[in-house]
């Protein structure tokens, strides 16, 4: 089955059990903002080839929108609308302030250099910067990304910006996600956890983890609002 067809399918039955009718339907089953971007990229070798981005906004009602950004040879567009539609699900349902999202690039990353990845990245980053932002749209690391990216990703924003903006994406090296950020911040308790995990062995169930991060931004709110 098509993933936005499955995804769709979810929420009609959703819907349907909690009586609300189908205009409610119509808002949900469609992104609130999409695009998809041209990304010239010139080979190692000299060659020039052209690749297909994407960045999906599902939903902004209960915040800025947060999701991955995938690199694989299967991304087309109606997966990431898919999955920006259970991103907004899982933040939700975790009640963390932030609608959902999703982004990727149909590239393989094992068939290209690191020179060629972060090309790849930054010109992604300049076609769909006037839509992210810590306001607005927060990317984070998924299948074929990693903090590296993110640390592409944040820079090539920030050029733009004038200024250094940490908050445009997460998963960013910890060197990165510790400066300059206040005791109480999320990250820094997230990141703060990782590190006491890692020395006691203990390695928590998905749902655990989730639990931690909604709790550690409860926190947070409390504290700061």
């Amino acid at each position: 089955m098509n993933p936005l067809d499955d995804a769709r399918a979810q929420l009609k039955a959703a819907v349907d059990r909690l009586g609300y009718d189908q205009s409610m339907y119509d808002m949900l089953a469609t992104p609130r903002r999409e695009v998809t971007v041209s990304i010239p990229l010139r080979r190692d070798s000299g060659a020039v080839e052209v690749l297909t981005g994407h960045r999906v906004q599902h939903n902004l009602s209960r915040g800025p929108a947060k999701g991955g950004l995938r690199f694989s040879p299967h991304v087309h567009l109606d997966e990431v609308r898919a999955l920006a539609m259970w991103m907004t699900w899982k933040c939700a349902l975790l009640d963390v302030p932030y609608g959902g999202a999703k982004g990727g690039i149909r590239i393989d990353p094992a068939s290209y250099s690191v020179a060629e990845l972060e090309r790849v990245t930054r010109r992604y980053t300049s076609e769909i910067s006037p839509l992210i932002g810590p306001e607005t749209d927060i990317p984070a690391p998924d299948i074929g990304t990693d903090e590296q990216t993110m640390a592409w990703l944040m820079d090539t924003y920030s050029v733009g910006q004038g200024r250094t903006v940490l908050g445009v994406v997460t998963g960013k090296p910890i060197a990165v996600e510790e400066h300059e950020r206040r005791p109480g911040d999320p990250a820094v308790l997230v990141a703060s956890s990782e590190k006491i995990k890692a020395e006691l062995g203990w390695k928590p169930q998905f749902a655990e983890l989730d639990q931690i991060i909604a709790s550690a931004w409860q926190w947070h709110q409390r504290r700061y609002s």
